[in-house]
């Protein structure tokens, strides 16, 4: 029996890698900037809570935000179809010909199609926001579910950096373990993103941990370069 393996969720898995990359990497590079200005690791855990819970609100507002507009623009669209299906009926079957016709059906079947679909008005309204504009209609709570799924993958994200610094009270030893986990971390992260995104799994998590390693060394070089001054 032939198997296709699709992946499903996608909206879930897009918030939870935006919230995890950045909260990988925002509070790392963070704690690596404080790291090379401080000795103290309360200071850096303090600022550390304090961005990741600022950085989780401020990401899952966004997601909120996000979501709350592809659904007004949903509804917007929708309205308009249902108007113009009113108004300028043959205009609008002409559009469902387009579609097939990119297909290569005949004339003759995209005129068929055309007159039954216009028999119902719920579903041609419905095949021309999908085919047409290319929108489906997102879940009622959309908004809700992605800002927190967003904020939470935020959060676990930003705890990993941080801490090796609850444990450790020397931020410069610290700083080592917390570029080890999190560097690891990067990776097993970028490696599934991959995996599940269709990617080369391991250039792309390869392509995280660089990018994460950029971060956290800009931030804690530019610390060490105000502090020295």
């Amino acid at each position: 029996m032939h198997k296709e393996d699709h992946v499903k969720g996608s909206e879930t898995i897009r918030d939870i890698v935006i919230g995890m990359s950045d909260g990988l990497t925002v509070p790392f590079a963070l704690a690596a900037g404080l790291s090379g200005a401080i000795s103290s690791s309360g200071i850096v855990v303090t600022a550390g809570i304090a961005e990741i819970v600022a950085g989780s609100i401020a990401m899952g507002l966004g997601g909120f935000l996000a979501g709350r507009t592809e659904v007004d623009h949903y509804n917007s669209e929708l309205k308009r179809e249902y108007d113009e299906v009113e108004r300028v009926p043959e205009q609008e079957k002409a559009e469902v010909k387009e579609v097939f016709a990119g297909f290569g059906l005949s004339e003759n079947l995209q005129q068929q199609i055309a007159d039954e679909m216009a028999k119902d008005k719920d579903k041609w309204v419905d095949f021309m926001m999908r085919y047409e504009l290319g929108l489906e209609e997102p879940h009622a709570n959309r908004a809700t579910k992605s800002a927190i799924t967003i904020g939470l993958s935020y959060i676990v994200g930003g705890v990993i950096p941080l801490s090796p610094y609850i444990l450790i009270d020397s931020s410069q030893t610290a700083l080592y373990y917390s570029c080890i986990v999190t560097l690891i971390s990067l990776f097993i992260f970028g490696y599934f993103k991959s995996k599940l995104t269709g990617q080369p799994a391991i250039s792309g998590a390869f392509k995280v941990v660089i990018i994460g390693a950029l971060a956290a060394g800009a931030a804690f070089a530019m610390a060490k370069l105000i502090n020295g001054k």
